[in-house]
């Protein structure tokens, strides 16, 4: 259980004791069984619990509460929800002024619930900054892709761009081009807030079972090596281990993403370069990477990770020099102070993407299943609306979360779209990754040739609308 600890440097913070609740050893009968203890599941039975006080709710755990991808995230909590501009295209603007207003209160619906709970995770609502900082390119994109959510209907006050001067007031990087600001970014601690809300559903009733993997799973019931659960309804609430829970993982298959830790820097670093509100940031190129300030004054970064053949999981995250190396070069390309600070941390984790990138948030009443996932990496804010909008399919109410274009109503998992067979994925991941560094490479470097950079972004463009 020690061993626990060493999953992140979040769970490393942790003030409490990292003692296992009991294991399931008994059968039971109940109303609903959520697999994994996780945002997904936790966030459905506190909303379950809140709304249907007489339900009889268990969650069951493989390892402990923050385990998987809960603890172990780069702790942004976005008021958006991966490809929302692709998913809300074809709604009204009337519709898609509602959705994205729904999306865009995430944050403040969970501040409301920390608050009620008295989960102490260093929240700070100070925005998100995508940067244009690495190359003159990367401004062109961020203004194209801008003015695709004002063509949306979204304006100044959801996204707003930065000039260069503007961005230095809140985050000094060293080839300022601008940036787009957007204020419904929060930055937290995410095992505190995993961690938390576990107590606060066993507050409500809900009973939490630890160290009990579920080795199989099906409508009406679950079963793990020493029990089995009876249930009206079942939510696998696994995202990035959804392949250990067949036929899950045809859907939603586990990637990784790599993050380090510095030590804490002196004020006087933080006064070079920012960050004073608790912003995340981001640099905008297709190596994914976002980072924030921590409470204690660390700099958390990451970047994309990795795909392994047939979807398999990653399960040692002791990162390897050379995946610390690349994001203290692509950190220290943003930050020329830090390039030589010391790294105490390095960890990764598993999450789950579905295919064309499209999340979902699926109840079928028939088969008493439900399901939340494919949040392609924004898990932290979108888990909550997954597990709000879960409780109101669950529940049979009509609300405006239950209209959304991610939710499907039925036709069971049957309603996703499967990924494709091997070798496929894997030969496609590792080309499309390839023409990622081989773009960001080519931009990097000033002396690269126009024609040369022009061809490098039109491949890794091309590469991405295919992955999509």
């Amino acid at each position: 259980m020690s061993a626990w600890r060493t999953i992140s440097l979040w769970m490393d913070q942790l003030d409490e004791p990292l003692v296992a609740r009991a294991a399931l050893e008994q059968d039971l009968d109940v109303d609903v069984a959520i697999i994994g203890a996780g945002y997904t599941g936790l966030w459905t039975a506190y909303y379950l619990k809140r709304q249907a006080p007489d339900l009889n709710i268990v969650i069951i755990e493989a390892q402990t509460a923050g385990f998987g991808a809960s603890g172990r995230n780069g702790g942004w909590l976005m008021g958006n929800l991966l490809g929302e501009d692709r998913l809300l295209a074809a709604s009204s603007p009337e519709q898609r002024r509602a959705s994205y207003d729904l999306l865009h209160g995430i944050p403040d619906e969970v501040k409301n619930v920390i608050d009620r709970e008295g989960i102490d995770c260093d929240y700070r609502k100070g925005g998100a900054l995508y940067c244009a900082a690495r190359y003159p390119e990367q401004e062109a994109s961020l203004r194209q892709y801008l003015d695709k959510l004002y063509s949306q209907g979204l304006n100044e006050n959801d996204y707003r761009w930065l000039s260069p001067e503007q961005l230095a007031q809140q985050i000094r990087v060293a080839k300022p081009y601008g940036g787009i600001y957007a204020p419904h970014v929060a930055t937290l601690h995410p095992a505190k807030l995993v961690r938390g809300l576990a107590r606060a559903v066993e507050r409500l009733g809900v009973r939490i079972y630890e160290n009990s993997p579920v080795n199989h799973w099906q409508s009406g019931s679950l079963r793990t090596a020493r029990a089995s659960v009876r249930s009206r309804w079942v939510v696998p609430a696994v995202e990035g281990y959804s392949v250990t829970l067949p036929p899950l993982g045809r859907y939603q298959l586990p990637v990784q993403s790599l993050i380090v830790a510095t030590e804490p820097l002196s004020a006087a670093t933080w006064d070079e370069i920012g960050l004073s509100r608790g912003q995340a940031f981001s640099e905008s190129s297709r190596q994914v990477t976002y980072g924030q300030r921590t409470a204690d004054n660390r700099l958390i970064f990451g970047a994309r990770g990795g795909y392994q053949f047939a979807g398999r999981l990653r399960h040692d995250f002791d990162l390897t020099h050379s995946e610390i190396e690349l994001r203290r070069y692509l950190f220290g390309e943003l930050f020329p102070q830090l390039r030589n600070v010391q790294i105490t941390h390095g960890w990764g984790g598993n999450l789950g993407m579905s295919r064309h990138f499209k999340p979902h948030m699926l109840c079928d009443q028939a088969s008493g299943i439900a399901v939340s996932g494919g949040y392609g990496g924004e898990g932290v804010g979108a888990s909550n609306l997954g597990g709000r909008t879960l409780a109101d399919l669950i529940l049979q109410r009509d609300t405006e979360r239950v209209r959304q274009p991610w939710v499907s109503t039925g036709g069971g998992l049957n309603a996703l779209k499967a990924w494709e067979p091997e070798p496929c994925r894997w030969l496609g991941y590792n080309a499309i990754i390839r023409s990622f560094v081989h773009e960001d490479q080519t931009l990097a470097n000033p002396t690269s040739a126009p024609w040369r950079r022009k061809l490098a972004s039109g491949v890794a463009g091309f590469m991405e609308g295919f992955m999509h």
